[in-house]
Parts: C-alpha cells; sequence; structure tokens
C-alpha cells in the first residue's frame, strides 16, 4: 500500500509537470528569451515523449520490475528538472524536455497496472480513484501552481523544480514499499522490437501534427500533412504486428470484450469532454480578461480541491449492491452536460465569479463519469491482462487529451474567423445609420473580443451536446454487479 501510495504520488507529479509547463509557457519564453513558435515546440516536444512511453511502460516495469523502473525514471525526471531552468540552448532544451516526457510519461500508465495487480477487487475501486484524479484533479490545480511560481513566487524556474520534492518522497515510498526483484532477462527476446521501432516514431510524428496543427494551418502545412501521413502508416504497421505477436507490449484482442472496446471510445471521447472545466475558462479568461494563472485559480480549485473527498464517494457508491455505474455514469455525464450550458451563456462581461456555477457542476459531474467509467472497464478485466489493459487504456488517454485541445483550439478558431465575419458585416449595415462610427482600430477590437466570447461559448454547447450524445453509448455497456465488499480482508493480507 505504501508502493502504491508512492506510485500515486509519480503519476500526479507527471501531471503537474505536463500542465504546468503549459500553463506558464508565456512566463518561460519570456525567461529564455524565445519566440512564440520556437517556444510552442517545447509542449510539443514533451507530450511526444509523454505519448511515446504509454504504451511501452507496463511492459518494462514488468521485465525491469516496477521498482526498479520507478526509481529509474523519478531520477531521470528529477536530474532533468534540476538541470533544464540553466539551460538556454532551443535543440538542447527541446531534446532534454523530450526525455522528460518518456520518463515521467511512464508513471501513470505503472499506476493503473499497479491499481489491478495489487489490489483486489473489493478495494480495487479506490485504486482507481486514485487513478482518475490524475485526469481530474492534476489538470485543475496545476492552474494554481502554474500561478504560485510565476506571480506568487516570481520565478519561473519553479515551473520545473516543482516536481522535486513529489518525485523524492515518491521514490522512498516507492524504495520502501516495493519489494526487489530481479530482471527478467528472457523478456527481451520475446518482445515485439520491429513493432516497437515502428512505433515510437508513429506516436511522435502524430503528437507533432496534432499540437501544431493548429499553429501552422493543418494541411496548409507540408510538416503538419508529412507527420500525419507518415505518423499513421507507422501506427498501422505497429497495430498490425502488435495484433499478431505472441507477446505484445498492448493486447488488441481484448477491446473485442464489449465494455473495453465502447469503454476505451467512451473514454476518448470523455478526455475531449473535460476540455470544458479546464481549456474554455483559461482560453477566456486569458484572452479576453487578461487574467495570469494566479488570478484564474480559483476557476480550477472549484473543480480539483473537491476531487480528493468525492473521487473515494463516487467509489463507495459504486460498491453498493443497488448502485448501477451506467446510471452513475450517465449522470455525470448530464451534470457535465449541464456545466457546459451554463458556460455557453457567456458574455464579455464575464469574470472568474461567473464560471462558480459551470465550474461546481463540472467538480460533481466528473467523478462520477470517470470512476463509473474505469470501474465498467477494468471489471472485465483478469489481473494479468492489467498490464495490456493500462498500456492500451493510457495511450488512449493521451491521445484523447492532445486530440481533445487540438479539435477544441480548431473550434474555436473557425468558429472565431465565423463571428468576425457576420459582425463585421452587421458592423457595415448599421455603421451607416450612426451618427458616430468608431475608428477601425476600435471597431476591430470590438469585434475581435466578441468573435471570441461567441466562439468560446460555441465550443461549450458542443462539447455539451458530446456529453450528451455519449449517454446511450454508456447505457449499452454491460451491466457490472458491485465487488462483494466482505472479501476484502483474505485477499488483501495476501497480496501484501
Amino acid at each position: 500500500m505504501v508502493g502504491l501510495v508512492g506510485i500515486f504520488l509519480a503519476a500526479m507529479m507527471a501531471g503537474f509537470n505536463t500542465r504546468v509547463g503549459a500553463l506558464a509557457l508565456a512566463d518561460v519564453r519570456g525567461a529564455m528569451g524565445l519566440g512564440f513558435d520556437d517556444g510552442s515546440w517545447l509542449t510539443t516536444a514533451y507530450s511526444a515523449g509523454e505519448l511515446i512511453a504509454m504504451p511501452f511502460s507496463a511492459w518494462f516495469a514488468i521485465t525491469l520490475s516496477v521498482r526498479r523502473f520507478e526509481l529509474w525514471m523519478l531520477g531521470c525526471c528529477t536530474l532533468l528538472a534540476l538541470i533544464l531552468p540553466l539551460i538556454h540552448d532551443l535543440e538542447l532544451l527541446l531534446t532534454l524536455r523530450f526525455v522528460q516526457g518518456i520518463a515521467s510519461g511512464t508513471t501513470i500508465p505503472l499506476l493503473m497496472m499497479a491499481a489491478l495487480k495489487f489490489l483486489p477487487p473489493p478495494i480495487r475501486l479506490y485504486g482507481l480513484a486514485l487513478y482518475a484524479m490524475t485526469a481530474t484533479f492534476a489538470p485543475n490545480l496545476s492552474i494554481w501552481l502554474a500561478g504560485q511560481w510565476t506571480d506568487g513566487l516570481q520565478d519561473w524556474r519553479w515551473v520545473y523544480w516543482q516536481i522535486i520534492p513529489l518525485a523524492l518522497i515518491a521514490a522512498g515510498l516507492i524504495a520502501w514499499g516495493l519489494a526487489k526483484e530481479p530482471i527478467q532477462v528472457p523478456r527481451f527476446r520475446q518482445a515485439n522490437w520491429f513493432g516497437m521501432a515502428c512505433g515510437v516514431p508513429a506516436f511522435g510524428l502524430i503528437t507533432v501534427a496534432l499540437d501544431q496543427g493548429v499553429r501552422l494551418d493543418w494541411f496548409h502545412s507540408p510538416l503538419i500533412t508529412s507527420s500525419l501521413l507518415a505518423g499513421l502508416a507507422l501506427l498501422a504497421v505497429y497495430l498490425l504486428t502488435e495484433w499478431y505477436h505472441p507477446s505484445p507490449f498492448i493486447k488488441l484482442q481484448i477491446l473485442g470484450r464489449r465494455n473495453l472496446g465502447l469503454g476505451c471510445t467512451l473514454f476518448f471521447a470523455l478526455l475531449v469532454v473535460l476540455m470544458s472545466s479546464s481549456l474554455l475558462p483559461a482560453n477566456y479568461l486569458g484572452a479576453r480578461q487578461d487574467y495570469r494563472p494566479f488570478q484564474m485559480a480559483s476557476v480550477g480549485l472549484i473543480v480539483a480541491l473537491p476531487q480528493l473527498v468525492l473521487g473515494p464517494l463516487v467509489a463507495l457508491l459504486l460498491y453498493q449492491k443497488w448502485v448501477d455505474a451506467r446510471v452513475v455514469f450517465a449522470l455525470g455525464l448530464c451534470l457535465i452536460a449541464l456545466a457546459c450550458l451554463a458556460g455557453s451563456q457567456l458574455t464579455s462581461e464575464w469574470n472568474r465569479d461567473q464560471f462558480v456555477m459551470a465550474q461546481t457542476l463540472q467538480a460533481l459531474g466528473q467523478p462520477m463519469a470517470v470512476v463509473s467509467m474505469l470501474f465498467l472497464i477494468t471489471s472485465v478485466v483478469q489481473p494479468p491482462e492489467g498490464p495490456y489493459v493500462s498500456g492500451t487504456i493510457n495511450t488512449l488517454r493521451a491521445f484523447g487529451s492532445l486530440a481533445g485541445a487540438a479539435a477544441v483550439t480548431q473550434l474555436i478558431t473557425v468558429r472565431g474567423r465565423f463571428h468576425g465575419e457576420m459582425l463585421l458585416d452587421q458592423g457595415a449595415l448599421v455603421g451607416n445609420s450612426l451618427a458616430f462610427v468608431p475608428e477601425p482600430a476600435q471597431l476591430m477590437s470590438l469585434i475581435g473580443q466578441q468573435s471570441l466570447v461567441l466562439s468560446i461559448a460555441d465550443a461549450y454547447r458542443v462539447l455539451g451536446l458530446l456529453a450528451l450524445l455519449l449517454i446511450p453509448l454508456v447505457l449499452r455497456l454491460t451491466y457490472i454487479p458491485a465487488p462483494v465488499m466482505h472479501a476484502a480482508s483474505s485477499p488483501s493480507s495476501s497480496h501484501g
């Protein structure tokens, strides 16, 4: 259990490392003298490393032992965090951030793998509730953390250094709590190395395409076009080799089970929907009201802090015999859809106080949806299959976060252009009948502000509708009865 807490802290560290780095990017660029275009590659390099690591981390953890592998990865993250703020050469900085992405990307899948491996069914849900917090708690708390480092301490270097204390505590708990195991050398001969040689560049190229797509205008950019085509071709080869290989890194056959195949599809879509709680308020408050992360921290904390209590409470609820996890999942989606409806009432007068209702509904809906979904997916999995499921779900999770951010940003861009043109047409018509006509610069500023507000309101509506459209799919999942609680004592003692 102590080791599992260490693995949980390592996964949370990875979550903070990802999101805080992205939120505080403007300050990092300013301190290092980087332009907007150059600086944007810092996030891409890290995300690429993270996605590359996810399908393969469970295999390496089993082969090298979870304890040894986690300690190596945490050591690598800590060392890189120490030196990153001291480096001012862009190419070296991108390389090291990419390596750090690989190291921290291994930790999140291992949390799910450990929960499925170490915890018997009667208490497994509490472990999955911890995993759910990496999707609900970490992204929203990161807004407050980014604000603390850049505006509270006024030292941007803490954007990188912040993970060091957490990594050291996690390493200590893992070193003490997990058993020392030998390296399983024979597994190296059995692995699908050709598949991995195709998968690594595939995930990296797809990350480049998704993360840089909006900035470079998608297929108008040769870089994005070639990255996406090459990435998808290599991904197809990788998945084909995994399907036929006797000892694959991720076992695609398990997606044939309804709750796993449909559940993973729902997880992907849910990650896109969850952009409504972190990305949309931050986009509006940053661009329209010129808020810094420090000023918009409360918007994230409204969602983040209740997760510490609500995650375990939802797990406890799902253990009740009369509860159907599918209904809890559907109710969670309804609450998220209501939050999006509240957000869609956005006007140019809003500040952080007007987001309280939407964020409160998100705080209630997210754990109901995510914990229920993890219960429904993992209940059809046997403990030996944990590593395969963990790799599959976490690869989808990384894809979902990247694709969600790209899709929502593109939607805001497209709708912003549409509203800008409509407002400009209306302005030209009305301008003829006005005694006082605004200056062109003033008019363009007003149109820019209003088109942003209207496009973010549209994004809220689309994500709210997507949440509602997922409900019929949720109800098609197979019913899973609650695990028996009183059996908790005997298996846990043998697992200890």
